[in-house]
């Protein structure tokens, strides 16, 4: 299928595809699940971390590398078995999608487009939601597993900022008959600007301030 792809549309996945922050959510969800009591403390206690973090003026990469810090230890197949979970019961309670843009970006694959989610997320969380809307790519954050355990690391750096763009570059050099200029792409945040210039036709989520500063102009979905 991918072979025949007409375009790609790029889609950060937080805020923009989904209303949740599912790095977060899906950390409280496990872990307190999992692990009862004892996981809840330490979900709370890594969102403060976080929060700190990026209060001092850390920026998203640096954040991005503390979260996986907490899933040190977790089993690999495991997690990925409560991601399935957290999107069933997510979606059971209704809400999970910003409608518009899961609209648009499904009129997208029907006309011939690959959708591509791209995220400093990871697998367990992002699999079922590409499995649910039929992206045809997942670009994300890929913590590093050993003996079937999580090791607290990444297998390379995160994707956010710079590294969504890298990750653009590098899926759309595997299909040089699609042009960068004929792509689309979505998001919400000002970390979203590498990937949003990388394409033709970028779409702004929602109204950061930042991000409609260095986009002038740009098509902007609101969300209510």
């Amino acid at each position: 299928m991918t072979a025949t792809l007409r375009s790609l549309v790029f889609c950060d996945v937080d805020e923009t595809l989904i209303r949740d922050k599912s790095m977060l959510g899906f950390l409280r969800f496990y872990f307190a699940g999992r692990h009862g009591g004892r996981g809840t403390r330490h979900a709370e206690g890594t969102c403060r971390r976080l929060a700190g973090l990026l209060s001092a003026g850390a920026d998203r990469a640096e954040a991005n590398r503390a979260y996986y810090e907490a899933w040190k230890g977790q089993q690999a197949a495991e997690v990925a078995q409560w991601g399935v979970r957290w999107l069933a019961v997510r979606q059971q309670e209704g809400g999970f999608y910003v409608e518009r843009t899961r609209a648009e970006v499904l009129r997208h694959r029907a006309d011939g487009t690959g959708i591509v989610l791209v995220s400093g997320s990871f697998p367990a969380v992002l699999d079922p939601i590409a499995a649910d809307i039929g992206a045809a790519h997942l670009l994300c954050s890929r913590p590093e597993v050993h003996e079937g355990v999580f090791t607290g690391r990444l297998e390379d750096g995160p994707v956010i900022a710079e590294g969504k763009r890298r990750a653009v570059h590098s899926l759309l050099a595997r299909y040089p008959h699609i042009r960068p200029a004929d792509c689309h792409a979505y998001g919400d945040h000002v970390s979203d600007l590498p990937m949003l210039t990388a394409v033709g036709h970028p779409t702004v989520v929602g109204e950061d301030p930042q991000l409609l500063t260095a986009l002038p102009g740009v098509r902007v979905i609101p969300v209510p």
